[in-house]
C-alpha cells in the first residue's frame, strides 16, 4: 500500500491526515474511532471537525419548529450535517429526540429559540425564509427560484408549520407528489429540499 507525505497508515486500517497533528485526538488514536464520520475526519477531535466544517459550510440554514418533540428532528439534523448547512435553528421546545441524529448535532451549530419572535430577531437581514409545506398556494420546488441565502423551514409531522411562523415567510414551497398520500414524511422532505438547494448552488457547473 502506497503512502504520501500527507498521510500515514495506522494499525486501525484508516488513513490519518498528518498535515496538522493538532487535529488528532490521542485517545482516538490509541483506542480507535468508532464514530459515524467520513474517513477524512477519522481520529480528529471534536473541535477540529467543527472548525473544518464551519470553514466550508454552505450559505444554507434550516429551521425546525419543535412543537411536539417530533422524532423526525434527528433525521433532519443528520441530513443538515450531511449537506454541511451553515446553521440549524430550533424553534419552540428545547428538548428534542436526538436518537435519529446519530450524534451529528455535535459537529454543526445548533441554536435554540424559545419562540417565533426570538427566531425572527436572529434571522440575518439578507436571508429569505422559505417554508416547506403543501398548503394552498405553495410553489412547486422544481420550478421555484430558491434563493442562495435561504433558511428552509420545516414543521412537525402532525401539525406542520404554525400559522404564527407562516405569516413571516417569504414563500412556501412544496415537493411535487404523484401518489395517493397527502404528504411526504417531513424528515424525507427536508432531505429532498436540502439536496435540491445543494444541487443548484454547490453541484451545478
Amino acid at each position: 500500500m502506497t503512502s504520501s507525505p500527507n498521510v500515514e497508515f495506522n494499525s486501525s486500517t484508516y488513513y490519518i491526515k498528518a498535515d496538522n497533528p493538532a487535529r488528532l485526538d490521542p485517545e482516538l488514536l490509541t483506542h480507535g474511532d468508532q464514530r459515524n464520520v467520513v474517513d477524512k475526519y477519522r481520529h480528529w477531535h471534536l473541535d477540529a471537525i467543527r472548525q473544518d466544517l464551519a470553514e466550508s459550510a454552505s450559505e444554507l440554514e434550516i429551521a425546525i419548529e419543535n412543537l411536539e418533540r417530533d422524532f423526525n428532528m434527528g433525521t433532519i439534523i443528520r441530513s443538515a450535517n450531511a449537506f454541511n448547512v451553515r446553521r440549524v435553528h430550533i424553534i419552540g421546545r428545547k428538548q428534542w429526540n436526538k436518537r435519529g441524529a446519530m450524534m451529528t448535532d455535535k459537529y454543526i451549530e445548533v441554536i435554540h429559540h424559545p419562540s417565533v419572535t426570538d427566531f425572527l430577531s436572529a434571522v440575518p437581514t439578507d436571508y429569505q425564509l422559505i417554508a416547506l409545506d403543501n398548503q394552498s398556494g405553495a410553489h412547486d420546488l422544481a420550478t421555484f427560484p430558491l434563493p442562495r441565502q435561504a433558511i428552509l423551514i420545516f414543521g412537525s409531522e402532525n401539525s406542520g408549520i404554525s400559522a404564527e411562523l407562516i405569516q413571516h415567510v417569504h414563500a412556501m414551497v412544496q415537493i411535487e407528489q404523484f401518489g395517493s398520500t397527502r404528504s411526504i414524511n417531513v424528515g424525507v422532505a427536508a432531505g429532498i429540499a436540502m439536496y435540491e438547494w445543494t444541487r443548484r448552488f454547490k453541484l451545478a457547473p
